[in-house]
């Protein structure tokens, strides 16, 4: 390869996140791929699709209505820090793709679609919630396949979810934090 080509792949980590986001990104030019992932990124916007279903376990599972009110509020607040974090970093999303969806913002680290989901599959499950890990994955990966994170933004949205719920485990079971 030339100079001037190799300047533009970029290289390490950062080239390693743009090569799968890229990978990924073309998964999306199948329309039922991208449908798929417009819907997933849809639905966990705002962690949408959490709180829906930790309101939904509270009234369903009556007994232990406290624990999943406590974990959609854990869900929720992992959400926020993720777009704390987001400002603090400011690290932009990936521009060398067409992004298959909108976003509300224009930094990409943490996901905080990841945050929501990761944090939501730990509290939930807990609860045996078996549906929800592999829904909270699959809005993990529908965020690198629209373009709009790298697989670190993804990876460090899932870490600060998972840490955020693990943390508040004893206070949503009954126990004190």
């Amino acid at each position: 390869m030339d100079d001037q080509h190799d300047l533009l792949r970029p290289r390490g980590l950062h080239g390693m996140d743009h090569r799968i986001v890229s990978a990924l990104r073309a998964c999306g030019s199948d329309p039922r791929v991208a449908a798929t992932a417009r819907a997933l990124s849809f639905a966990g916007e705002h962690g949408a699709v959490w709180v829906a279903a930790g309101l939904a376990g509270a009234v369903v599972d009556r007994p232990r209505r406290g624990a999943w009110l406590r974990g959609t509020a854990l869900t929720a607040g992992a959400h926020a820090a993720s777009s704390v974090v987001k400002r603090v970093v400011r690290r932009p999303r990936p521009a060398h793709v067409e992004p298959l969806v909108g976003t509300v913002g224009r930094h990409s680290f943490p996901s905080s679609h990841a945050t929501s989901a990761a944090a939501a599959a730990v509290a939930f499950g807990a609860l045996g919630a078996r549906a929800v890990p592999p829904l909270a994955a699959a809005v993990c990966v529908s965020r690198l396949v629209a373009g709009v994170h790298y697989p670190s933004d993804v990876a460090a949205g899932a870490a600060l979810g998972a840490l955020t719920a693990r943390l508040g485990a004893r206070w949503m079971t009954g126990g004190t934090a």
